[in-house]
């Protein structure tokens, strides 16, 4: 306690009163009056210092207790403190050592889903490097010119993957990080559909895959058009690797006062029904691991949407094939 200058400080003052008022009362009013001075002074700065003492050991607890916070200990065990000011710095430690036990939690949570996302995007890179390493092998057995030009398409297209892979890695982690702005504008449905589909043509034509569309005419959504257009590229690239050759897409839009809806169904085989609550996970590629994708365009495709205050969900539909819903409220 006496450690704190204010104490010393106080201590000093009260000893130079003290002498002095003594002597003054004892000049006027006789010895018997300056020691009774002399003795309500000494009674007085002990139960000052008895008090502020007691006061200093409660506070001396608490900072145990923050000591042993900082040193690992997760809570405050609880101070039986009276009405005052201890007791309500007690609850605000207490209020502060519970927020932070819930930031290292998080922090925690954090570390663990980044080093799994580590693993995962090290592991869906490792496996088309690995393929590019075995075409450059082949390349150097195979001097053949037909046999290295269709040894450098594989090359090529495995490269194409992976870029499209680290883009969507770029995106989601910008998107993540929250260093994205959605620049929301009324956009024509049917206007941001042909722009989804476009990059999808030339494919859909060599697999004759017919897109049917129901659409209300200037039916207008509230959205962010180029990441939207992206978000529902990622799952028609999903319906058209599942529809396959002679197949079929079908593109509804419904229009109501409370949310714009959009449903893609495509006439493939449709999810498994253990997959359906794990479809837009990242790097999720099915219980049985059929998929051929990485797993990260529909994960992707979540975070738009969500990201824009809309929802989006998959399930099967009860005449074959897949349904994805999108819905943005108004």
């Amino acid at each position: 306690m006496l450690r704190n200058r204010e104490i010393r400080r106080f201590a000093v003052c009260l000893l130079g009163l003290t002498v002095i008022g003594e002597g003054a009362v004892f000049l006027l009013l006789g010895s018997a009056a300056g020691a009774a001075v002399g003795i309500m002074a000494v009674f007085y700065g002990a139960a000052f210092f008895l008090f502020t003492g007691k006061r200093y050991r409660r506070i001396a607890r608490m900072s145990e207790q923050i000591d042993l916070v900082l040193h690992g200990q997760d809570r405050l065990y609880p101070i039986q403190e009276e009405e005052g000011e201890l007791s309500i710095l007690q609850s605000e430690l207490s209020k502060m050592t519970l927020r932070i036990r819930e930031q290292n939690a998080a922090l925690q949570k954090e570390k663990e889903h980044l080093a799994d996302a580590l693993a995962d995007i090290a592991h869906q890179l490792r496996t088309p490097l690995t393929s590019i390493s075995l075409v450059l092998s082949l390349l150097e057995h195979h001097p053949g010119e037909e046999k290295q030009k269709e040894l450098f398409a594989e090359a090529e297209e495995l490269l194409i993957r992976i870029d499209s892979l680290v883009t969507c890695l770029l995106k989601i982690s910008r998107l993540d990080a929250g260093i994205v702005t959605f620049q929301r504008a009324d956009t024509d449905v049917g206007k941001l559909i042909d722009t989804s589909l476009r990059p999808f043509l030339i494919s859909m034509d060599l697999h004759s895959i017919t897109v049917q569309m129901r659409i209300p005419k200037e039916t207008v959504i509230s959205c962010d058009p180029d990441w939207t257009a992206q978000a529902i590229q990622n799952i028609l690239k999903n319906c058209i690797e599942s529809a396959g050759d002679q197949g079929w897409i079908e593109i509804f839009c419904e229009d109501t006062p409370l949310f714009a809806e959009l449903k893609i169904h495509d006439s493939g085989a449709g999810f498994a029904e253990e997959d359906i609550p794990f479809i837009f996970d990242r790097f999720y590629q099915g219980q049985k691991g059929q998929t051929s994708g990485y797993g990260i365009g529909l994960a992707l495709s979540r975070s738009i949407i969500t990201g824009q205050n809309g929802t989006i969900t998959a399930r099967n539909h009860l005449q074959g094939g897949a349904v994805f819903t999108i819905r943005f409220p108004k």
